[in-house]
This record gives structure tokens, C-alpha cells and sequence, in this order.
């Protein structure tokens, strides 16, 4: 009890005011010193709520923001399909963040407010300070492993190197990221399997539905075929992919592109068509342009070659 009162009596910001307002006598230095120690935590809880709805705030904004398909469509029709994915995608990072943060906002404005605490109350907090220290480095060298786990995923999320629905090539799997936390990424691969990988063992990331895909394929004909024809055919079918309304600016961002004679040999000659795309959707263009140029090159009579 006499620690109290001493240690309300050394501070003249708090204690003094508050002992000002209350009745004299050997109990007011305590209970001056009583009611600043509930003063400390209720400012830090208060600043904790505050500083939580604050970050919370930012997230939400961040993850409500304008969808970049639009800077793509540039008029185009709706691409709701693709917004919703990228809006999930940017939410659940901006979720994740959020959460990160508010831990440690949490965890640093609490333990200011203990260890003010404890000041107040005349309790050394030197060796505190040293075993905590202490703790923190043994736990440090036990949990290496987890906390390499921990700081890539975090760099991971600040980056924006991949997230939900974003399809990637991992080095150890190659799938579609079902979910993303800052210890380990969920991929499901072509045939359905679930693979868990930890991020800190992620050392490279191929990103394949990030800002745009392309879309090509390569069609072979005869080595004695009409080269100029041909190109001339599959640039017609380029640009009629091109103005379909179902297509044009809501799946394919550019006009296709006929890149000419890509490989030539003895028995054939290969043409290359290429088309840029939203993000995931380049085997269905793909597909599409298979399926539009076999068409126009039997009606044309002219043969594909193996």
C-alpha cells in the first residue's frame, strides 16, 4: 500500500490532479494511484477500438476499391465475372492485411499500457524486459521454420504476388489458389488434388492471371500452300473474332494479331495467331480460334498438315 502512495506521490501529471479531488487522509495517495492505473488501461483500450475501427476502415475501402478489368474494357460490355474475382481476390488480401494489423496494433499498445502499468506501480520492469527478451530469441531459434513462413506471406500479400483464383505455377505444384493465409497457400491442380504449401518454401512464382493472358495457336499448312492466302484467311478470321460483340473488349482486350510464318520445314509452313486476354480467359479464346479457323480453311479447301 505504501508502494502506491509513493508512487502517486512522485508523479505530478496524473496522481496529483486526481488527489486534488479527493478526501484527505492515508487512502487518498492509494487510491490516486488505483484509479490512474485504470485510467492507463481504459485510454489503451479506448485507443485500441479507435485505432481498430480506423484500420478497418482502410480495409474495407481497400477492399471496395474500382475493379482494374475496367481500365481494360475501355467501354467494352460487362465483365461481372471476372470483377467478382478480382474483388475477392483484392478483398481477401486486404482482409488478411487488416487482421495482421490489428494484432499488432494490439500486442504494441497493450503492452505499452502494462508496462506503464507496472512502472506506476514501483515494480521493476528491467528483468521483465530481459526475460521477455530472452523468451523471444529461444522461441525465435525453436520456431525458425514458422516464422520464415510468416514474413514471406506477408511480403507475398504487400506485393501482390498472387490470390484467390489466380492461377500459378508454385515450383513445387501448379493450380488455382483456393485460399491464401500468411502461412501457408491451398492450390487445386488439373486433376482436383489439393496440395498445402508453405510460403516460406515458395522461392518463385509464375502468375498466369495477372493483368492479362495471351491466347495462340500455331496452324500448319502445306509447304507448297498460297503463303499469302493463308495469311490473308487467317487475318479475316482474327478480325471477325475481333468484332463478335460476345468477345470484343469483354474477353479479348486487343485486336488478334496474325504473327505470320512462326516455324517453316520440309512438309509444312506454321502460322501463328495470338490474342490478348483478361486474365484465365485464354483457352477459351483459344479454343474459339481453333474452332473458327478450321472452319475457314475447309471452306477455303485447304488441308492441315501434322
Amino acid at each position: 500500500m505504501n508502494d502506491l502512495g509513493e508512487a502517486c506521490k512522485a508523479d505530478t501529471i496524473f496522481c496529483q490532479g486526481i488527489r486534488d479531488f479527493l478526501p484527505g487522509g492515508a487512502w487518498a495517495p492509494v487510491l490516486a494511484s488505483i484509479i490512474t492505473v485504470v485510467l492507463i488501461l481504459v485510454i489503451a483500450v479506448v485507443v485500441r477500438n479507435v485505432t481498430h475501427r480506423l484500420i478497418t476502415r482502410v480495409v474495407n475501402r481497400a477492399g471496395n476499391s474500382t475493379s482494374i478489368s475496367g481500365r481494360l474494357r475501355r467501354g467494352g460490355p460487362s465483365t461481372d465475372g471476372i470483377d467478382i474475382l478480382l474483388n475477392e481476390r483484392r478483398k481477401q488480401r486486404a482482409e488478411t492485411m487488416g487482421s495482421v494489423l490489428r494484432h499488432v496494433a494490439s500486442i504494441v499498445i497493450m503492452g505499452t499500457a502494462v508496462l506503464t502499468v507496472l512502472d506506476r506501480l514501483t515494480i521493476p520492469i528491467a528483468p521483465l524486459l530481459t526475460s521477455v527478451g530472452i523468451l523471444g530469441v529461444a522461441i525465435g531459434f525453436g520456431a525458425q521454420e514458422l516464422v520464415k513462413d510468416f514474413i514471406a506471406g506477408m511480403f507475398m500479400l504487400m506485393e501482390d504476388q498472387y490470390g484467390v483464383g489466380d492461377v500459378i505455377d508454385s515450383g513445387a505444384a501448379i493450380g488455382t489458389v483456393e485460399a491464401v493465409t500468411l502461412r501457408v497457400t491451398r492450390l487445386r491442380d488439373a486433376d482436383g488434388r489439393v496440395w498445402y504449401i508453405r510460403n516460406g518454401t515458395i522461392t518463385r512464382v509464375g502468375n498466369e492471371s495477372q493483368g492479362w493472358s495471351r491466347a495462340y495457336i500455331d496452324v500448319p499448312v502445306a509447304y507448297d500452300a498460297d503463303v499469302p492466302a493463308v495469311r490473308a484467311l487467317l487475318g479475316r478470321v482474327a478480325e471477325d473474332l475481333w468484332n463478335d460483340p460476345e468477345y470484343r473488349e469483354s474477353v479479348i482486350v486487343e485486336e488478334p494479331a496474325v504473327f505470320g510464318i512462326e516455324q517453316i520445314s520440309d512438309t509444312s509452313v506454321i502460322f501463328r495467331v495470338s490474342a490478348k486476354t483478361l486474365p484465365s480467359r485464354q483457352a477459351e479464346v483459344a479454343r474459339e480460334l481453333r474452332m473458327r479457323v478450321k472452319a475457314a480453311l475447309d471452306g477455303a479447301g485447304i488441308a492441315l498438315v501434322a
